[in-house]
């Protein structure tokens, strides 16, 4: 028996000094929730039409605030489909009616455990981090493994995939965030040890309590000064380009930077209270 309890002591000692945290996310679409086969009215510049294709992103380092504003990391938990190490899934699609291409299992939420205290804020960093970006998504285990979240081995992952079609752009509007000017790029496995435009954000939400609060990602506010309606041959959109006029009013709402163009804060994310 005594022999039973020390073995038993260490992880009785680690659960007393841990509590257990989930941090709840919810689409959005203005103040409809997102969901496939709905359309949501008076979109973007244009005031379109838009339906959702696939709402998708990758987070990590997530750390919430005490009092004092002192940051605690999550420990998040291993549970080999969304989350892995510091890094988690959110997937809002699942794959019916017009989201067809995506995957059935649905995820809203990281869990984890933080040491007992009360927290009153949240910061989280969308994108995947640079040491998991550039790897070989046929040897990565979930949730870094899914094909349409990646582009060619040496791009890495894309950290946000927010599709769907509009009135003007019926074959699809796409929104692909990632790192771009990745190099050395000799070819498509080469693997970088730098990206000129890394593309992850940094997200604070002050006064966010766990208990009580969910995150809201918001694809109207997102696209508030887009014209979501201008269609190109094929799919139209952004795929995080420098150089591509319809990423300049995403980045600006994402609050990343953009050639000439000044820096403004995120409205992409926000505090929501959850529902009882």
């Amino acid at each position: 028996m005594k022999t039973l309890f020390l073995l038993l002591a260490p992880a009785a000692f680690l659960a007393a000094q841990s509590q257990p945290v989930s941090i709840q996310f919810k689409a959005v679409v203005g103040d409809a929730a997102l969901a496939c086969g709905k359309s949501y009215p008076n979109i973007g510049t244009t005031k379109s039409t838009i339906s959702p294709r696939d709402f998708r992103f990758y987070i990590h380092n997530v750390r919430l605030l005490d009092h004092s504003g002192k940051e605690v990391p999550v420990e998040l938990k291993q549970d080999e489909k969304w989350q892995l190490d510091n890094l988690a899934l959110l997937d809002f699609e699942n794959a019916t009616v017009s989201c067809a291409n995506g995957t059935p299992d649905t995820n809203a939420a990281i869990t984890g455990i933080v040491p007992p205290n009360h927290y009153t804020g949240l910061r989280f960093t969308l994108g995947v981090p640079f040491e998991k970006n550039h790897t070989d998504l046929t040897k990565m285990p979930s949730p870094l493994n899914f094909t349409a979240l990646a582009w060619v081995w040496n791009a890495g992952r894309k950290f946000a995939r927010l599709d769907f079609s509009s009135t003007g752009a019926p074959r699809g509007y796409a929104i692909h965030l990632g790192s771009t000017g990745c190099t050395p790029s000799e070819t498509k496995t080469t693997i970088p040890t730098n990206c000129s435009e890394p593309n992850r954000l940094e997200v604070t939400l002050p006064n966010f309590d766990p208990a009580s609060d969910v995150v809201i990602a918001d694809l109207a506010a997102l696209l508030q000064d887009s014209d979501v309606d201008k269609a190109g041959k094929m799919m139209s959109g952004c795929m995080s380009g420098p150089a591509t006029p319809a990423c300049a009013p995403l980045f600006s709402n994402l609050g990343l930077p953009f050639p000439n163009q000044p820096l403004k804060p995120q409205t992409f994310f926000r505090k929501g209270t959850a529902q009882p």
